[in-house]
């Protein structure tokens, strides 16, 4: 099977997003498109003991089966949301040019179901926050932080509004896998054309030099209008700085190693820079 760009949809207000940079992926990829629902039909059901005490056995059986028929209408509500969501998300991708999107409605967990669908997947796309997300907290979701955690393809998170991506940061540590995704992204057609940063977050050191001497001549080497620096600081406070600075449309890092980048990637509240970013983020694995 084609590998193919894969944007998950739900009712959240980056769905019209998700759309759109999917269909920009899909067509500078030349990759088919193919959107996903996946309806989690699990519901909290009181366990059955809970029911017991002063309830009498007519009365809980009768709560136990109103329960199951309401259980029943909300997933059916479920599929039915999940159906429309799809067909809008296909009507959106025909008028940005794409010429025949895929629509699935899978039952499951959002993150095992992505999961399983990954081995033919090019690149992910995904709204920054999910529908149950709760959008005041200023967390991302639990289940994207998962995703980030156990996915091993692409991942591009986008913001609530679409903008053609023309200048691209690339977060860039010097280590092996680091180089590697500069070499992926010279040779990529996502970035073809595209104006490319690169930014090391540390010292202002010779070894440092090197490294993104060697990455802005990959980039060059490639046909790409290149630049770089070097920061000192925290990770996140020197990306967003330098976002501000040259406005930037997209963020390239890796979630690999041990470095401070996969740090800032994957913990328990590491997810400070992404929250709080305007601009799209396409994390390589």
């Amino acid at each position: 099977m084609t590998e193919h760009v894969l944007a998950a949809v739900d009712g959240s207000q980056f769905s019209e997003s998700v759309c759109d940079y999917a269909a920009w992926a899909s067509l500078a990829l030349n990759a088919p498109l193919q959107f996903v629902h996946v309806a989690d039909n699990h519901s909290e059901v009181p366990e059955e003991q809970n029911l017991s005490g002063n309830l009498r056995f007519g009365t809980r059986e009768r709560l136990m089966k109103e329960l199951s028929e309401l259980d029943e209408q909300r997933a059916k509500v479920n599929r039915e949301q999940g159906k429309l969501m799809l067909e809008a998300a296909k009507a959106r991708a025909l008028e940005d040019g794409i010429d025949d999107p895929v629509i699935r409605q899978l039952n499951g967990t959002l993150v095992e179901t992505l999961v399983e669908l990954e081995k033919d997947v090019r690149l992910l796309v995904v709204g920054k926050r999910g529908e149950t997300a709760h959008q005041a907290s200023g967390h991302l979701g639990s289940n994207l932080e998962r995703v980030v955690r156990e996915m091993h393809r692409p991942i591009l998170m986008v913001p609530k509004t679409f903008k053609h991506p023309e200048k691209i940061l690339i977060a860039f540590d010097g280590s092996k896998t680091a180089r590697k995704g500069v070499e992926m992204l010279a040779r990529s057609p996502l970035f073809a054309g595209k104006e490319c940063h690169v930014l090391i977050v540390g010292a202002d050191t010779a070894e440092h030099h090197g490294e993104i001497n060697w990455a802005l001549n990959t980039l060059q080497e490639a046909g790409h209008q290149a630049e770089g620096a070097i920061r000192a600081g925290e990770v996140d406070e020197a990306l967003q700085a330098y976002e501000q600075e040259h406005g930037i449309d997209l963020l390239v890092m890796g979630a690999y190693g041990h470095s401070r980048i996969r740090h800032l990637l994957i913990g328990s509240t590491t997810t400070a820079m992404l929250r709080g970013s305007h601009i799209p983020v396409l994390i390589l694995r």
